[in-house]
């Protein structure tokens, strides 16, 4: 495991805090970066993005052919750790960025690559995910949303739901059976869907926070050009895996966001700071936080590597939803009573209420902590398989719950 910057890195991290210095405000842990829901939020990260894509730091991992800087990994950690200083983000480009762009490289035409990658890196298109649904979350090969070939084109019908700024979304990559006479992890395509194609109707679910982050899609004999597959038809599975483990990473870099040093200031203006107890949970904070840095560490070392991950990004997933559960609980500890406010009447603006309240954002995103720990158990450890009844069903022959009557 790389663990500390070489020469050449530490000249690159001097060249990205430079570049950022001038180009970047100081975080103070309230600005437009944080909150979704601020007015601004979609044209400042748009910004953002255009701004990094024309100096060359729209996607620093990506090879040059596509716009990239090809750098290592490590590298795309240390420019995340010098841009977590400032008032910046481009979590609305996440889904693009890091999940659609790599399927693309490896899974997609040539045509699709220069369609689609350009305006990606320059943050002039914004991407959603349309995976998981009403009965496929965690088995996501049980999806029932349907794509029928009709000449050119799928005719697609469903619903899809939990998809992350689908109400600012372009573009999607979208999951459909197109095969429902083999079992259900061979019968499903891989698509890329305009967002403005007629049939689709977006509903924004508002959380407990206030914001409205997730969506619910409906799809109503909605066209996609055949052009459009990513892959082969009814061979989606290769690309799914592809950006899965590309969200994993992603979520376990996000969990890191809220630094220690913001939590322990916390404690300090709560005039918590010398209570044993409380000193006690901040000590594990501090450890979580750093099992979190090493374990990004190992998974990035693997990647400079050319080493494909695999059970690592769902090691980094499960410990990223364990440290935020009880990081959660920590803050609203530190917090008392003030928890009850929000907004202008509450202490760092809210910010710390919609930590805890955005969690599960990423404790469910990229698969939940039960999916995790039977990836672990089966790959890692070799204990037995879990029974899979409809392994080897054709998907239209495996039995359904009808529901209550």
């Amino acid at each position: 495991m790389d663990l500390d910057d070489t020469p050449q890195d530490a000249a690159f991290r001097a060249e990205v805090r430079a570049w950022l210095e001038r180009h970047a405000t100081a975080d103070d842990g309230l600005g437009w970066s944080r909150n979704s829901s601020h007015p601004d939020y979609t044209a400042n990260s748009k910004a953002w993005q255009a701004a990094l894509a024309a100096d060359g730091w729209g996607a620093i991992t990506w090879p040059s052919e596509y716009g990239g800087r090809d750098a290592t990994a490590w590298q795309q950690v240390v420019f995340d750790q010098e841009a977590h200083r400032f008032d910046v983000s481009t979590r609305l480009f996440s889904v693009g960025i890091s999940m659609t762009g790599p399927t693309l490289m490896r899974y997609g035409t040539p045509e699709q690559q220069a369609r689609f990658l350009p305006p990606l890196l320059r943050g002039e298109e914004i991407w959603c995910q349309l995976f998981s649904e009403p009965e496929a979350g965690s088995d996501l090969a049980g999806l029932r949303t349907s794509a029928v070939r009709d000449g050119d084109e799928f005719v697609v019908n469903g619903q899809k739901v939990w998809s992350s700024d689908a109400q600012h979304a372009d573009w999607a990559i979208l999951l459909a059976r197109t095969n429902p006479n083999v079992p259900k992890h061979r019968g499903i395509t891989f698509f890329l869907l305009d967002m403005r194609t007629p049939g689709i109707e977006v509903r924004p679910l508002r959380q407990s926070t206030g914001h409205a982050h997730f969506n619910e899609v409906f799809l109503s004999d909605v066209r996609i050009p055949a052009a459009n597959v990513v892959g082969e038809v009814d061979g989606g599975w290769g690309p799914i895996m592809a950006t899965l483990t590309s969200e994993r990473t992603l979520v376990g870099e996000l969990g890191q966001a809220v630094t220690f040093s913001r939590i322990a200031d916390l404690a300090r203006r709560m005039g918590r700071s010398d209570d044993p107890v409380i000193r006690q949970r901040l000590a594990a904070t501090h450890t979580r936080l750093e099992l979190l840095r090493f374990l990004q560490l190992r998974l990035h070392t693997a990647l400079a590597h050319g080493v494909p991950t695999g059970p690592e990004a769902s090691v980094a997933k499960l410990a990223t939803s364990q440290h935020l559960a009880a990081t959660g609980d920590l803050v609203m500890e530190l917090l008392g009573a003030d928890a009850t406010l929000d907004h202008a009447s509450a202490i760092d603006g809210g910010s710390w209420q919609h930590f805890f309240g955005d969690q599960w954002t990423l404790r469910f995103g990229g698969g939940t902590d039960q999916i995790q720990r039977n990836t672990l158990g089966e790959r890692v450890l070799g204990l037995a398989l879990e029974p899979r009844v409809d392994k080897d069903v054709p998907f239209n022959q495996i039995q359904r719950s009808k529901g209550p009557s």
